[in-house]
């Protein structure tokens, strides 16, 4: 599959921006938790009020809040704060980190002021009197001398930790006015230890209670400002929703882009491979397989392609996004993701192991069906005539059966993972709700964070969900990409010379086989053997010999259908293994043994020869083919339809059809392999005789079963099991040659041979 993706360079710009999209769209992704967190905890807990930072507050608040900060902290507060008519409004200008820091140094003022504004029962305010010492002795080596009695109330007093007793909120605060620094300090010791102890949340919380009270004092609905809020973060969230579905439509639509161009890309390719082939190596493929690979192959590596990009990039993005987040959010319950995580593998590695040799299967079994399919339909005359449907019926039902088995298997695999992937999804929700719900009461956790890593915990594990069914996917796109690239890296055995030669001017149409052998590959001995003739311009060489004695295959070593195994063959007396293929075949009009005709119209069929080819060219080759007598005879004439393979056309007229199209290329080497066989004694005649008189500067070689057609041949070779076993013309064989007076005898009488 690796090798396929060289076919993405001519799409790397659209590339680039599928992968700036996925980032995108997924930052867009993993925002939208934190906007739902935010919703929960700032708009419906808080009433949209997101920290402890007060926009503004009263000069008296702050007063008295600076009773539990040091000096430096006092001055760093009052430093984020304008005065204006007996308010501190915060500075406009103030950084997101600035302001963490200043809600950091307002928690536990906020806190403690918070928890005196609710009656001080909490035994936060458990204030502690001197050890050993009654209310009014003096103590502390910064106090006056010790045993000496002091005032409660003095403000010089310094008190020492010791039994704690309940003091009077009310009290409280005038007290603290009244302490120096020092013993104010000490006194609140004990309390700062305690809210140091305290969870972050509960500090939070109380902070923002704090401000609340505040703004309420101040007059500020704060109904209104939490409906601002709620709402300002929901149009936030639709617009990432908007971004998230732009983003997904356009990576759809280019992703889709690039896999169809892919496509297309692998499919001509593998086109002008199997074009480029020789026969040797297009046997090494059935035609149905060639097909599917051209088709069925390419498909799957196309919609593998256009979700990898949907999908095999966007997971780990997600999924390792989504990690990150739920580390910001709460750490504590990671180890329920940690366990998802194992049983998903878990699940995709046995469904991995099960699935992967029927995707092996699945394939073959394509090339099965379709093959049985093809000769099946190629060959319903003989099937009807013999009365065969029921045992192709039954040969066909097997292949569709194994085909229809194995992708039920397949595809149930899949369809067992599905539910099981959501009962997994669904059990860890119910686990992060349970422990999530214990972290809640016990306030190391707000709602809103909770619900947060639950959407966090549904992303990663939808991330890994793609990526397992992906793992499904990929192998079945692997298998095809390995069959695809066998038929690209198949090593053609007939290739043009890197320096190839063309014939001198005025020579044309010379043909000469030198001490020619051949065998076909992995073949055990030779179909021909040692060939020598030479056939000039003008003249008409004919092929004659028994069924198998390698007539067409001597014929088909002209073209370079096959290279000679020995010896040599001369076209214009340049070795063809010298001469590219185009300039050898363009010089010769090839008419195999089975007339072959294409979709299309007469005229299509016979202008297939070249653009080169006018009307009059046209009508001039029908007519020495013997054609145009049926042709116009049609509605339509040249016009007139012919179906796929020809079918519509009887032998006779699709063998005219074929010679009219080898006429009009008007070349100056004619090979015709057997292609006067479906036509009766007078059309042959007919045909020779015109073809002889068209053709009298061209060299014609004629494969013919009929003495009656090479009868009058200049040469005529006579070929036993693959050796020559005569040569010349038609008297001097009858006379020289045994085996062609056989033939003769056969065919004609004593009187019609003398």
């Amino acid at each position: 599959m690796l090798k396929m993706l060289r076919y993405l360079k001519k799409s790397t710009g659209w590339v680039i921006l599928i992968m700036l999209l996925l980032f995108l769209q997924t930052y867009c992704d993993l925002s939208l938790p934190d906007y739902t967190s935010r919703i929960i905890n700032v708009g419906v807990q808080q009433k949209g009020i997101e920290d402890g930072v007060p926009e503004k507050i009263r000069r008296s608040s702050m007063e008295d809040l600076e009773l539990f900060m040091d000096p430096e902290t006092r001055e760093s507060v009052l430093s984020f704060f304008d005065e204006e008519d007996k308010m501190l409004v915060l500075k406009e200008d103030i950084s997101a980190r600035d302001r963490k820091e200043l809600n950091r140094m307002l928690m536990t003022p906020m806190m403690i002021m918070t928890g005196l504004a609710s009656g001080g029962e909490n035994s936060l305010f458990s204030v502690g009197m001197p050890s050993g010492a009654e209310p009014g002795k003096e103590a502390g080596a910064d106090g006056p001398e010790a045993g000496k009695e002091t005032d409660p109330g003095d403000p010089g007093a310094v008190q020492e930790p010791g039994p704690a007793f309940q003091m009077d909120p009310a009290l409280f605060l005038p007290m603290l006015r009244l302490l120096p620094e020092a013993a104010r300090k000490n006194m609140l010791s004990g309390i700062m230890e305690k809210v140091s102890q305290m969870p972050e949340t509960i500090a939070q919380q109380s902070a923002v209670v704090y401000v609340q009270k505040e703004y309420e004092a101040q007059g500020e609905d704060l109904g209104a400002r939490q409906m601002r809020y709620i709402l300002h973060s929901g149009l936030q969230m639709l617009l990432l929703a908007l971004i998230i579905m732009i983003a997904a439509i356009t990576i759809s639509f280019l992703a889709s882009r690039v896999g169809s161009l892919m496509g297309h890309d692998i499919r001509s390719d593998v086109y002008r491979k199997v074009m480029s082939f020789s026969s040797r190596e297009y046997h090494q493929f059935s035609t149905a397989s060639l097909i599917t690979r051209c088709t069925n192959d390419v498909q799957q590596v196309q919609m593998v392609t256009a979700l990898m990009f949907r999908i095999v990039l966007y997971a780990p993005i997600l999924g390792i996004g989504g990690v990150i987040r739920v580390l910001q959010t709460d750490s504590s319950m990671t180890w329920i993701l940690a366990v998802a995580v194992g049983i998903i593998l878990l699940v995709v590695l046995v469904l991995f192991q099960i699935v992967m040799p029927r995707f092996r299967m699945l394939q073959s079994l394509v090339d099965r069906l379709n093959l049985v399919t093809r000769e099946i339909l190629s060959g319903i005359p003989v099937i009807r005539a013999f009365g065969r449907e029921k045992k192709e019926e039954e040969r066909f039902d097997v292949a569709n059966r194994e085909l229809t088995r194995t992708t039920l298997f397949v595809n149930r695999s899949l369809a067992f993972m599905m539910p099981l992937m959501m009962l997994i999804m669904n059990g860890i929700s119910v686990t992060i709700i349970y422990f999530g719900a214990r972290g809640v009461d016990a306030g190391d956790l707000q709602v809103g964070n909770m619900m947060a890593f639950i959407q966090y915990a549904m992303q990663i594990i939808m991330a890994f969900l793609m990526i397992s069914v992906m793992s499904i996917m990929i192998p079945r796109a692997n298998v095809a990409a390995g069959r695809i690239q066998a038929v690209l890296d198949t090593q053609n055995t007939i290739l043009d010379p890197e320096k190839p030669k063309t014939p001198e001017e005025g020579r044309r149409g010379e043909v000469e086989f030198s001490h020619v052998s051949f065998a076909y590959p992995d073949a055990g001995e030779n179909v021909i053997t040692d060939i020598s003739f030479k056939a000039s311009a003008g003249e008409t060489v004919a092929v004659i010999g028994s069924t198998g004695s390698g007539k067409s295959t001597l014929v088909k070593l002209i073209p370079r259908f096959y290279d000679v195994t020995e010896g040599s063959i001369t076209v214009d007396g340049v070795d063809v293994r010298q001469m590219t293929q185009k300039d050898l075949r363009a010089r010769i009009g090839y008419v195999p043994q089975k007339g072959v005709l294409f979709s299309g119209t007469i005229e299509s069929n016979i202008r297939y020869a070249g653009e080169e080819v006018t009307e009059e060219k046209m009508t001039t080759a029908a007519r020495i083919a013997q054609a145009e007598d049926f042709i116009l005879e049609k509605n339509e004439q040249y016009q007139a339809p012919i179906a796929q393979g020809g079918t519509n056309v009887s032998g006779g007229q699709k063998q005219r059809l074929s010679i009219a199209r080898a006429i009009a290329k008007d070349p100056e080497i004619y090979i015709f392999d057997d292609s006067f066989s479906a036509l009766d004694f007078k059309t042959d005649s007919q045909l020779r005789k015109a073809l002889k008189e068209y053709t009298s500067k061209a060299t014609t070689i004629i494969v013919a079963q009929r003495i009656s057609t090479v009868l009058n041949a200049d040469q005529i070779l006579c070929l036993d099991n693959g050796h020559l076993a005569g040569i010349g013309t038609h008297k001097e064989l009858l006379e020289s040659c045994e085996v062609y007076r056989q033939i003769a005898l056969s065919q004609l009488s004593e009187e019609e041979i003398a």
